[in-house]
């Protein structure tokens, strides 16, 4: 409850200050145009979805930063449909990638394993090259001369 009334507090503060900044109409075209961004978010879902599928298929993510990067999306669409000038900048923060793993993984190691196929060709390369570092290059050179 304490959480929801700072919230509050802040939005009102903070929609307060930007509106009298930018003027009522502006405002008014804001929060029209966070609100098709919103519902434009929602409707193309599918392909977030799909690139998260992608990362878990490669070991990029695990089950359960999968649910909580989708969450967060859904979360931030939501909040960029809610008028207001902090639950625009916190969905719009929710939406990219970057922000949401931070938040999920705070203090967390991350993988060795590798995300891009670049860098698993990469990784399997330099793996062959440390199993050939073991090899003894040698050449022979024969006595018989012919002439």
């Amino acid at each position: 409850m304490i959480y929801f009334i700072v919230y509050l507090f802040l939005e009102v503060l903070l929609s307060v200050n930007i509106s009298s900044y930018i003027g009522g109409l502006w405002t008014f075209f804001e929060i029209l145009l966070s609100a098709f961004i919103g519902i434009y978010i929602l409707v193309n879902f599918k392909e977030s979805l799909r690139e998260n599928l992608t990362a878990v298929s490669y070991n990029c993510i695990d089950l359960q930063e999968f649910q909580s990067l989708n969450l967060f999306t859904l979360i931030g669409a939501v909040f960029l449909i809610i008028p207001g000038f902090l639950t625009d900048i916190l969905g719009v923060l929710m939406q990219f990638s970057v922000f949401t793993t931070m938040f999920v993984n705070r203090y967390q190691m991350h993988k060795t394993n590798s995300c891009r196929k670049e860098d698993q060709e990469f990784n399997s390369y330099n793996s062959h090259i440390t199993k050939e570092s073991d090899v003894i290059d040698v050449e022979i050179i024969s006595d018989n001369s012919t002439k």
